[in-house]
C-alpha cells in the first residue's frame, strides 16, 4: 500500500495548481484519499469513531485550504464525517440491542417477559453519544491490565473472561472500519453514477463545463435542434425559451447557487419573463454552508488570457511602456452567486426539490459537529 501522507501531499499540490477540474473528478478524488486514510489508520480500543474523525478531519483541513473555492473537497469531507458518526451510532445500538436480548433471553420467568423494561430510543442515542466522547478516567482504568488481581486470582475464569473482552473490543474495531470504508465506497459509486442518476430524474442533462458554441454543436450532432445566441442577447430571447436548464458548481444550504459566471443575469431575466430556472446538481455539490459563512470563498479569478489575445493588447498591458500601472486591466471571475428566490427547481440525484427544501435535504448528508472541519484540542 502507498504511504497515505505521501498520497495526502501530491493531491494537495493537484489542488493548489489547479490540476483537478470539475467538481465531480475533485469529489471522487477526495472520497478515495479519505478511504485509504482510513484504511490505514490504527484505531485504538476505546473512542474508534473518535479516533477516526480526528484522523479525517487533519487531512480535510489540507485539502480545504488547497482550494478553499472548491466546496466539493469540504462536502466530501463532512460525508465522511457523518458516515463515520452513523456507523458508529449503528454499531453501538447494535451493541446495546443485543445486551437488552440476552438479558431476556437468560431470564428463566417467561410468564412476565412482555412486562419487562426496555430501553428508550432516547437511552439508546445517549449510550451511543457517549462513544464520541473523551475516555473516563474509569474507562481508562479499565483498559490497563491489572497485575495484582491476576496473580490474585487463581481460576482460569477470570483470563478467558478478560481475552473475550479484548476480542470483542478487537472485532468491533475491524468492524468499524469495515462499514465506515463500505459506505465510503458506496458514496464513491453514487458520485460516479451522478449523472446517469440526474439524467433518470431531468428530461434532459446539460454538462456546465461546455462553453456555448461547443455545446451547440454537441446538441446538433444529436440530431437536436438548437439555437445560438450571445451572453448579452439572453435577455431580448427568453421570452422564446420555454424553461432554462443550467449546472452549479455548489448549492448553499440557503438554496443559493455558485454557478458559471453569467447565469446570475440569465436567472434575472427568465424570474422577469416567468420562465422556470432549473438547475442540476449531483449531491456531492450541496454544502451546509451559507454564503456569508467566513469559510465559504464565492469566486476566484482566472486567466486574462481567456478573454484576451496578450499579443494584440500588449501595448495596453505592458508595464514597461508607462511609468504608472498598465492602462488596461482584465478581470475575468470564474463563478456568479444565484439567490434562491431566482431558482424554480433543483434537480438532483434523488429528485427534484424546491429551493426552500434544500435545507432539509442538506441536513440529512451531514452532522452539525462537522460545518467547521478543524481538529479537536485532544486529538493527534
Amino acid at each position: 500500500m502507498p504511504d497515505v501522507q505521501a498520497l495526502v501531499n501530491d493531491f494537495v499540490i493537484k489542488l493548489k495548481k489547479r490540476k483537478i477540474e470539475g467538481s465531480l473528478a475533485t469529489a471522487k478524488h477526495t472520497a478515495e484519499l479519505l478511504r485509504s486514510v482510513i484504511s490505514a489508520q490504527r484505531i485504538p480500543y476505546t473512542n474508534q469513531a473518535a479516533a477516526l474523525i480526528d484522523a479525517v478531519k487533519a487531512v480535510g483541513e489540507q485539502l480545504i485550504a488547497a482550494n478553499p473555492v472548491e466546496l466539493a473537497v469540504g462536502n466530501i469531507v463532512r460525508r465522511v464525517l457523518h458516515i463515520i458518526r452513523e456507523e458508529d451510532l449503528s454499531l453501538t445500538t447494535a451493541s446495546i440491542a443485543g445486551l437488552s436480548l440476552s438479558a431476556v433471553s437468560d431470564d428463566e420467568d417467561d410468564i412476565e417477559k412482555d412486562d419487562r423494561p426496555v430501553l428508550s430510543a432516547a437511552a439508546v442515542a445517549a449510550a451511543a453519544r457517549s462513544t464520541l466522547r473523551p475516555p473516563s478516567l474509569q474507562t481508562l482504568l479499565e483498559d490497563v491490565p491489572n497485575q495484582t488481581s491476576v496473580h490474585q486470582t487463581s481460576s482460569s475464569g477470570g483470563d478467558s473472561e478478560g481475552k473475550s473482552k479484548s476480542a470483542d473490543k478487537s472485532s468491533r474495531s475491524r468492524k468499524l472500519k469495515h462499514d465506515v470504508i463500505e459506505a465510503v465506497n458506496e458514496l464513491i459509486q453514487d458520485i460516479a453514477t451522478c449523472h446517469e442518476q440526474i439524467a433518470e430524474q431531468a428530461v434532459e442533462h446539460i454538462h456546465q463545463k461546455y462553453q456555448g458554441h461547443l455545446l451547440a454543436k454537441e446538441l446538433a450532432t444529436r440530431g437536436l435542434q438548437t439555437t445560438l445566441i450571445t451572453d448579452s442577447a439572453v435577455f431580448a430571447m427568453i421570452s422564446r425559451v420555454n424553461m432554462v436548464i443550467v449546472g452549479a458548481h455548489a448549492v448553499m444550504a440557503n438554496g443559493g447557487v455558485m454557478a458559471p459566471v453569467g447565469l446570475n443575469m440569465v436567472a434575472l431575466a427568465a424570474k422577469r419573463h416567468a420562465v422556470p430556472f432549473v438547475v442540476l446538481a449531483g449531491s456531492h455539490k450541496l454544502c451546509p454552508l451559507y454564503p456569508h459563512n467566513p469559510e465559504v470563498l464565492l469566486n476566484e479569478l482566472r486567466s486574462p488570457s481567456e478573454l484576451l489575445d496578450f499579443g494584440e493588447f500588449s501595448d495596453c498591458m505592458d508595464f514597461g511602456t508607462c511609468p504608472g500601472s498598465p492602462l488596461l486591466h482584465v478581470v475575468n471571475p470564474t463563478f456568479d452567486y444565484v439567490p434562491p428566490s431566482l431558482v424554480s427547481l433543483f434537480i438532483t440525484d434523488t429528485g427534484g426539490h424546491n429551493s426552500s427544501y434544500m435545507y432539509r435535504l442538506i441536513a440529512d448528508y451531514y452532522s452539525a459537529d462537522d460545518l467547521v472541519i478543524k481538529r479537536s484540542s485532544t486529538g493527534s
